[in-house]
């Protein structure tokens, strides 16, 4: 029997506005965190306001992704002049 792999769904630590869900669902599906922040926006209105309650759930369900698979972003980009 072969074992299947699988991308948990998770909230981001790093690349978060408020709780981390629509970042956990960008990089879960491979898109850009703003593009899923702007279609959460747009669903949210489309629905008349259910997303939020939705949101809330998944901020309360969804597990925060382990402090050591966080990507590290470099704190100083530019590297000092010698």
């Amino acid at each position: 029997m072969t074992e299947t792999t699988y991308k948990p769904l998770r909230r981001s630590r790093t690349d978060r506005m408020l709780g981390g869900v629509c970042a956990g669902f960008a990089r879960y599906l491979g898109i850009d965190p703003v593009a899923a922040r702007v279609l959460y926006l747009l669903l949210t209105f489309a629905t008349g306001g259910a997303l939020l309650i939705a949101y809330a759930i998944f901020w309360i369900v969804m597990p925060e992704e382990p402090a050591a698979a966080a990507p590290a972003w470099p704190t100083n980009p530019v590297p000092p002049a010698a």
